[in-house]
């Protein structure tokens, strides 16, 4: 425990018989539950969680792989069954530091926040070590991601590094969570729809010799149509289907005339310019005045949106609370569920 909290942390696990037993010696005392979920791996993954002989640990098995998010859908559905009111979401990979993890823990015990990240880009040394291809795609992927999430508060979004209250999560469809590398975004997405308080934590990555299975250019070629249809879908429910507010209002007037001003620009041009002639300033005017209107309006439904963010204390609290030794993490006492 820590404070008078329970936490569980879940490991979702593909091939990571190497790694796995190094990242279960390494988890704080105070963390009550560890559930390991082995994504149909071949190489004794489970066998290699069980084998660190942890009496926390608790090992779920799926025959075939469902991707990371599948196996994390699995994993948050098993420690919802257990006495946990925290729960943080940590690779089997080795990439992430568990010395971290009571600040997670303590954004949302002592923070107020309903979900914490890590946060790679606070330090700038630490964000210098990160592969340069991957701190691009981080980059513009972040974008998309607070985009479509309505999170313009949260710096890294892709950032994996998780932890979520309990009464937070069991609101959320984990059934509709996207089962691969998405999951992270999708779960971003409903959260904002339940207007849960996001916060990021200083967490610097650590980059080894493991090789990811996630490819960048297949990520930024399948993520960015992905996030458009969330942040469409996202949309569409929390301002046009739970309540009508003035953002709907913005939106259902500023796209219609920004696509009408520049669908009628575009073939205003392209028919003039294959007849040779100039387009008539009446007609320029006639296209640039409802789309300029139109991006005005959606101009204002971002400002407002953002203004609507739910407020957060944001991290310095904690960051005293740390160095001040308060919630000093203790040994877990609970009863611990039998291996599976």
């Amino acid at each position: 425990m820590l404070g008078n909290k329970h936490i569980a942390v879940v490991i979702p696990a593909y091939q990571a018989a190497r790694t796995i037993a190094s990242v279960l010696r390494t988890l704080p005392a105070f963390v009550d539950i560890v559930v390991v979920v082995d994504d149909g791996s071949s190489d004794g993954t489970m066998q290699a969680a069980l084998a660190a002989g942890d009496s926390r640990v608790i090992c779920l098995r799926h025959q075939k792989n469902r991707g990371v998010g599948g196996a994390m859908v699995t994993g948050l559905a098993h420690a919802l069954t257990t006495q946990a009111d925290v729960i943080v979401k940590m690779d089997a990979d080795g990439q992430m530091d568990p010395k971290a993890l009571p600040d997670l823990v303590r954004l949302i015990t002592e923070g107020g926040f309903d979900y914490a990240k890590g946060n790679r880009f606070y330090d700038l040394s630490a964000l210098r070590k990160m592969p340069l291809a991957r701190r691009m795609g981080n980059a513009a992927l972040g974008f998309l991601t607070k985009a479509a999430s309505g999170y313009w508060n949260v710096y890294d979004p892709q950032n994996g590094y998780v932890a979520i209250r309990r009464d937070v999560l069991e609101r959320l469809d984990l059934d509709s969570l996207d089962p691969s590398y998405f999951f992270e975004n999708s779960m971003l997405v409903q959260l904002n729809i339940i207007d849960a308080r996001v916060g990021d934590v200083p967490l610097p990555a650590r980059y080894g010799n493991e090789r990811s299975s996630m490819r960048l250019a297949k990520v930024m070629l399948v993520f960015p149509w992905k996030l458009l249809l969330a942040g469409l879908w996202r949309l569409r429910l929390k301002y046009f289907g739970m309540y009508f507010s003035p953002i709907a209002l913005l939106l259902s007037t500023g796209v219609p005339l920004v696509v009408g001003g520049g669908t009628y620009g575009a073939y205003e041009w392209i028919k003039n310019a294959l007849a040779h002639v100039p387009t008539p300033a009446g007609t320029v005017m006639l296209a640039a005045l409802p789309t300029l209107l139109g991006t005005q309006l959606l101009l204002n439904a971002l400002l407002l949106e953002i203004a609507q963010m739910p407020p957060g204390p944001g991290i310095r609290r904690i960051a005293g609370a740390r160095s001040s030794g308060r919630a000093s993490a203790q040994p877990s006492t609970s009863d611990q569920e039998s291996k599976h």
